[in-house]
């Protein structure tokens, strides 16, 4: 029997599914309930083999499964992202939310596969959920995609499996497995679409900062790719190998990735990036700023470290500590939304590259700075880091960037959406950066009563709100293209909701929350 923490988590997700397809009822919203129907069924037998040790590969332990939520989340982005493009007119984002939308669905229907077929005994009743909510989802693809749409579902699946054998063998106890249906469904989407623009370009079609975005996330991944291989077969720690990985990392850098990146916008990628990130006298203000807020983020590392050395050396940072993080994080990206959208666009892109970089750095132990690096991020490990990579930077990173790097542009030809679309791109600081942190903080210090099942507290679950509407408040005062045309209600439910999701889900909140209240904003 599923343990009632997972049962409010998989009602809350039921209710956003509802709540979303009650504005946009239309054919894919009888595959969405079918798939979070059968989603939950399927999520009790992946507990089940994760408890048992039966799964094929090493998932995240203290967490469950996490497959309902996070098979929601692509269909729900691209079901929202259609009617949002259908209302502005513009059929080409229209059809590309339809892939998405398919791509999500089936892309979870995979993962639900797998796990029913795993399962000893076969279990009968899950087994013809999930052919039902299969035969659904099939039905509709059929009369809603043209052929060259269904080829390109097939290819991001394609590359799904490939992505999932190769990367949850390599990194075990990273991922649970609704985490690696995010992350992996993100990147197999990516991937199949950096392909296909690179085979099709046409001069003036994409804006460069998209293309920048493609290739920066396929390039450093595939960097790891090629060293994880390599350093199978050599010792990583080594000078030798660390001068070749550096070495090679500056060819595979000039010799491909950019040129790749020159095919795409059709100027020296460089000079480009350059020529972008001081344009402006308001970028380097904001590049300036930028620059400090980075020094301070260096600073609390060091002093936590320098604090460890002097009290204790099993001294840890605290929950309060690991928060200072996302302050600095809003104080980055809230100047950027304000003054300078496509600017805080490619910064995110690079310090996600620069990130995993150093991540890698860090997981190779390449020398000089790959063991000082394991020195001063141990402090702030948590329960989430059981794997061999060190990861809440980057979901922190990436739950601030994904509403600014997935809201649709083209559909909102005044810069905004309408309503609570207006909102989508602060969903990041909304969700992780106001929300998440005062119910962190004000919870461990002040919460009394907790939620049923959890450790989460009442006070900083509302406390958690309340400061979210006040953010909400404060963003119609400074960002003058923010116009919610009364939709208050659904502001403060959307709101409502992702804080409760935060209180019962086990899974990396800096990921799924913001791209849940972003579905909501969309809606």
């Amino acid at each position: 029997m599923l343990n009632k923490p997972v049962l409010v988590e998989s009602l809350i997700v039921f209710t956003i599914v509802l709540c979303v397809h009650a504005v946009v009822w239309d054919r894919y919203s009888w595959c969405s309930v079918a798939l979070a129907i059968q989603a939950f069924y399927v999520q009790f037998k992946w507990d089940r083999l994760l408890q048992l040790g039966g799964a094929v590969f090493q998932f995240r332990a203290a967490a469950n499964s996490g497959l309902l939520p996070a098979s929601m989340v692509i269909p729900l982005l691209g079901v929202t992202m259609k009617e949002r493009c259908k209302a502005a007119g513009i059929v080409y984002f229209e059809r590309f939310g339809v892939v998405v939308a398919s791509t999500g669905m089936l892309v979870a229907l995979f993962l639900s596969v797998i796990a029913v077929g795993i399962t000893k005994p076969v279990p009968t009743n899950t087994c013809i959920l999930t052919g039902v909510a299969g035969s659904i989802i099939i039905y509709t693809m059929k009369h809603s995609l043209t052929v060259s749409e269904v080829i390109e579902v097939l290819e991001v699946l394609l590359i799904f499996v490939y992505l999932s054998m190769i990367l949850l063998y390599l990194l075990p106890r990273c991922f649970t497995p609704g985490e690696a249906l995010l992350v992996l469904g993100g990147v197999s989407f990516v991937l199949n679409q950096l392909i296909k623009r690179s085979l099709n370009v046409v001069e003036g079609r994409g804006e460069p900062i998209d293309f920048f975005l493609l290739v920066a996330v396929i390039g450093v991944i595939l960097l790891g790719l090629f060293f994880t291989v390599l350093f199978i077969f050599m010792d990583s720690g080594t000078w030798i190998s660390s001068m070749f990985f550096h070495m090679m990392t500056a060819v595979l850098g000039l010799g491909v990735i950019m040129p790749w990146l020159y095919r795409l916008i059709q100027r020296n990628p460089l000079f480009w990036l350059l020529q972008f990130l001081f344009q402006t006298q308001t970028r380097v203000y904001l590049l300036v700023f930028w620059t400090f807020l980075a020094a301070s983020a260096c600073g609390i590392v060091f002093y936590q470290n320098a604090k460890r050395s002097s009290e204790s050396k099993k001294h840890q940072a605290s929950t309060i500590t690991r928060k200072y993080f996302h302050f600095i994080v809003v104080a980055t990206y809230v100047p950027g939304l304000i003054y300078d959208r496509q600017l805080l666009y490619v910064a995110a892109v690079l310090c996600l590259a620069v990130f995993i970089f150093l991540e890698y750095i860090r997981y190779f132990r390449i020398k000089p700075f790959g063991q000082t690096l394991r020195h001063l991020l141990s402090v702030f490990l948590d329960e989430r880091d059981s794997g061999p990579l060190i990861l809440t930077h980057i979901y922190l990173l990436l739950g601030m960037s994904l509403p600014v790097w997935l809201f649709p542009r083209s559909c909102a030809p005044k810069g905004s959406l309408s309503g609570a679309g207006a909102l989508v791109p602060y969903a990041g600081v909304l969700a992780v950066g106001v929300g998440d942190t005062i119910a962190s903080v004000f919870g461990s210090t002040m919460g009394e009563i907790k939620w049923p099942g959890t450790k989460k507290t009442f006070e900083g679950t509302m406390t958690a709100i309340f400061a979210q509407i006040i953010a909400v408040a404060l963003i119609l005062i400074f960002d003058s293209n923010v116009n919610l045309n009364s939709s208050y209600a659904w502001i403060l439910a959307s709101v409502s909701l992702v804080s409760l999701l935060e209180a019962y889900t086990t899974q990396i909140d800096n990921l799924l929350l913001p791209l849940y209240l972003q579905i909501m904003f969309m809606a």
